[in-house]
């Protein structure tokens, strides 16, 4: 595990807060009728307007600059031409590079007017991502911030992803350490001061097994009841995590309590 000096995490910084940023530039345009395909392209073109490049445009072959994923895709949904209709979830994962770093943060967003079940899974899985950070404290261990999320969701009847994990971040986009949404507490690696890591919970609404699609990237549910994925970057600190990136701005657009 890499520990990012004072500077490194400035630039970090600066990479989550562009990412938060156009998360709450998208949340302008999310509703029913657009294309995933323009989201996606509305993304690229903030992104580039704060000097940074598209973080995902590129990596490992992925042809966009988002991860948009809908209804009962989890992650890594491929943009194109969907038509978001009312009633759906969208969950869009954004990252950028800049100055040799990468942001990376997630947010799903409802669509219309969907489901109270639904709406509720997001709630949770929002609070469930503040309960993780919660646990990313110098000293605490890895299955601190997954049995955090995993606590709190199944609470609720929801099941966590096991399959897909958030990670660390700085010069790569992905870093050691693995970060589970699911474990036991007091297990895992210690959690060393300055250590940065995106905490992502992906939580469903019914069974907790996904699959792969055909295309090779977008991860489903297998029994195709909706999924929700929520993600920030945060440094770990000795009191109380250093949050990187943010939903405040997401916030202003559509308001405290839209969720």
């Amino acid at each position: 595990m890499e520990i990012k000096s004072e500077e490194d995490i400035e630039h970090l910084r600066e990479n989550a807060l562009i990412v938060s940023r156009t998360l709450a530039e998208l949340a302008k345009h999310v509703k029913p009728g657009i294309t995933t395909g323009e989201l996606d392209k509305i993304a690229e073109d903030y992104i580039r307007s704060e000097g940074a490049l598209p973080g995902f445009k590129g990596y490992n072959g992925f042809p966009g600059a988002l991860c948009i994923s809908v209804n009962d895709e989890v992650v890594h949904g491929i943009p194109g031409n969907r038509v978001l209709k009312n009633g759906d979830i969208v969950s869009v994962d954004c990252g950028t590079s800049k100055d040799g770093y990468y942001g990376d943060s997630a947010y799903t967003f409802s669509v219309g007017e969907v489901k109270p079940e639904v709406r509720n899974l997001l709630k949770v899985t929002r609070e469930s991502l503040m309960k993780g950070i919660e646990a990313a404290v110098a000293g605490k261990r890895i299955g601190d911030i997954g049995s955090a999320i995993q606590e709190y969701v199944e609470n609720f009847g929801f099941s966590v992803v096991r399959d897909l994990v958030g990670h660390g971040i700085g010069r790569h986009l992905h870093e050691k350490p693995d970060v589970p949404n699911y474990g036991k507490r007091g297990t895992g690696s210690k959690l060393p001061e300055g250590l940065t890591i995106c905490i992502e919970p992906m939580i469903n609404l019914g069974t907790r097994s996904v699959f792969q699609n055909r295309d090779g990237w977008t991860i489903r549910t297998a029994d195709g009841k909706p999924s929700a994925h929520f993600e920030l970057t945060v440094a770990v600190k000795k009191e109380k995590a250093d949050v990187l990136s943010t939903f405040r701005y997401i916030d202003e657009v559509l308001g405290p309590d839209h969720f």
